[in-house]
């Protein structure tokens, strides 16, 4: 799978730290960083992560 983030719709709210914290974080400057390619045994958590952005700022696709 694919993560996208639209860094201009993010409002670092961090939901989806808090939904999947082995790929979304918080660099020292409070801006969102994450895994473009996470492994597939996360799906469950990165789409729950993705559902729960109040700003729908993620979006999971299939890996190319």
């Amino acid at each position: 799978m694919r993560i996208t983030v639209d860094l201009n719709l993010c409002e670092s709210h961090g939901q989806c730290v808090y939904a999947a914290p082995e790929v979304f974080s918080f660099d020292e400057d409070d801006y969102l960083v994450f895994e473009a390619q996470p492994s597939d045994g996360l799906r469950d958590a990165v789409e729950k992560a993705a559902a729960v952005c109040p700003v729908r700022a993620i979006t999971v696709t299939p890996a190319p």
